[in-house]
């Protein structure tokens, strides 16, 4: 028997019904497989800007996790040829050629297409804060320099910046804690979580001109002009940060040779030094040395003359004269103060120290996590090393060799005697260069700033797991929908008997 025609009308209703569920299920499932793709990647760059060189970095991330964490990497890390930019303070010119050969290899590694859409931020830090304390003219033709060549370059140039040493301080600590994925992060349950806020590390810094500690303290931080506050996926922080200017890597060593200068004899052209390798010996132009303002002693009479230096090796003495860099004596009565009269909380946590801390403890074979004795006595055996022992041990390291002692003792005095780091607490410290494949410093945590890549609030979870979820739902629906009809269809025009 056939069907009549309301049967026929009603089956050709079910059938469109099916196939426009079977269609929505077919977009949905191709939805969510483009989600679920690889997605585009953005690229950022940040030039560093530092007293003694400059590096450019180049970040990436994917497009479509930028409110992540730990999905941003390094592609490109490019130290630039010659000195910090603000060694051409009678050339500004070259300030901004002497960027162009690493700009060139940023530029190469970022596909063509994307050159617009990359932001491009250069950021200066204590050596050209020191030249704008020195002659801010100079300073202003520098960044005038830099900016014309940066600004015509294709990607989104967004300026050049002095950044005071707060800001170094606490972008380096943003750095290593969204790198160590320390703020937050994507559990395999499919749940953001936040680690517990003791598991959060400290940033130690180094760098030619200055030096930085940044970190939680366990207490309120009570002086606010020390204190950076962070409102990071709906979590507040509160980082005690300082920078010491002048106690950086160079300008404590010119500090230094400073200080034997004034003490031995200011009129003398032959001055021994402690921290030198005995058996060394150079001669360089006094004026040189009382050209930074960091140097306060008072400059001889004639600085036309040259001045030879000669090493004696004497551990002991170089510590004597590295100690008369640091004023203690306005922190005795004071509780909770590190050195020249700064206020510091107690130390609190793990800490990274990176920067010329890592390089000379890398040389030094330091990094391992050795004890505090252990690198007294490491860096003792060899300031006492005569320096044709050193030369002929380390061939092609003439440029730093002379100043690893120096700056091994400093490093130990300034870690113990300025940031109160004892025998117990001294393990807490990993000196390190990368972590997570990233070159540890400020600029990573300047991006992210400024790019606000880091939300105020906690994420949602991943859009392409929402999208699974809701997509489920509506397949889960429409073949419900689909059922029910043809169940009531069959019901009304084949009644059971």
């Amino acid at each position: 028997m056939g069907l009549s025609w309301k049967q026929k009308v009603f089956l050709a209703l079910l059938g469109t019904a099916v196939a426009l569920g079977l269609t929505a299920l077919v977009l949905v499932l191709v939805e969510a497989v483009n989600v679920l793709l690889p997605a585009d990647t953005k690229f950022g760059i940040v030039f560093d800007a530092g007293s003694s060189h400059t590096s450019l970095f180049v970040y990436r991330w994917p497009v479509d996790k930028e409110n992540g964490t730990g999905v941003v990497s390094q592609a490109l890390a490019c130290q630039v040829e010659g000195p910090g930019i603000s060694s051409y303070a009678s050339d500004p010119v070259q300030a901004g050629e002497s960027l162009r050969g690493c700009l060139e290899e940023a530029l190469a590694l970022i596909p063509e297409a994307q050159h617009r859409g990359t932001p491009m931020f250069l950021g200066a830090t204590a050596g050209m804060r020191l030249l704008s304390q020195k002659n801010s003219s100079q300073a202003e033709d520098i960044f005038a320099a830099v900016t014309r060549v940066l600004a015509r370059s294709p990607v989104d140039f967004q300026g050049a910046k002095l950044l005071d040493g707060q800001d170094e301080g606490a972008f380096g600590w943003i750095t290593i804690n969204y790198v160590l994925g320390l703020l937050i992060k994507y559990s395999f349950s499919g749940e953001w979580t936040r680690p517990l806020e003791g598991t959060l590390v400290g940033a130690l810094d180094l760098g030619g001109a200055s030096t930085q500690i940044a970190f939680v303290p366990g207490g309120p931080i009570l002086d606010t002009s020390t204190q950076a506050t962070f409102h990071l996926y709906g979590s507040n922080y509160s980082v005690y940060t300082y920078s010491y200017l002048c106690f950086g890597r160079d300008q404590m060593l010119s500090r230094l040779l400073a200080g034997l200068v004034q003490s031995q004899s200011p009129s003398a052209s032959l001055v021994r030094h402690p921290c030198y390798h005995s058996g060394y010996r150079t001669t360089l132009p006094l004026a040189s040395l009382y050209e930074s303002p960091c140097v306060y002693s008072a400059a001889p009479q004639n600085l036309t003359q040259n001045l030879t230096v000669e090493g004696t090796g004497d551990p002991g003495a170089c510590v004597m004269a590295i100690q008369e860099l640091f004023d203690c004596s306005s922190a005795q009565d004071v509780g909770d103060c590190a050195f020249n009269g700064v206020y510091q909380p107690p130390l609190r946590g793990q800490f990274y120290a990176f920067s010329n801390f890592y390089y000379t403890f890398y040389f030094l074979n330091l990094t391992s996590r050795q004890s505090l004795g252990t690198a007294n006595a490491t860096v003792w055996n060899f300031c006492k090393e005569p320096w044709k022992l050193v030369e002929a041990s380390y061939p092609g390291q003439e440029r730093w060799l002379r100043d690893y002692c120096a700056c091994g003792l400093y490093i130990l005095t300034l870690l113990t005697e300025g940031y109160g780091f004892s025998e117990e607490t001294w393990p807490s410290i990993e000196f390190r260069k990368q972590a997570g494949g990233m070159d540890i410093g400020w600029t990573l945590g300047y991006m992210l700033n400024l790019t606000g890549m880091i939300p105020a609030e906690a994420p949602a979870q991943w859009r392409a797991e929402s999208y699974s979820i809701w997509a489920a739902g509506v397949v889960f629906l429409v073949l419900t929908l689909v059922s029910i009809l043809g169940a009531a269809t069959v019901q009304f025009f084949w009644p059971q008997d």
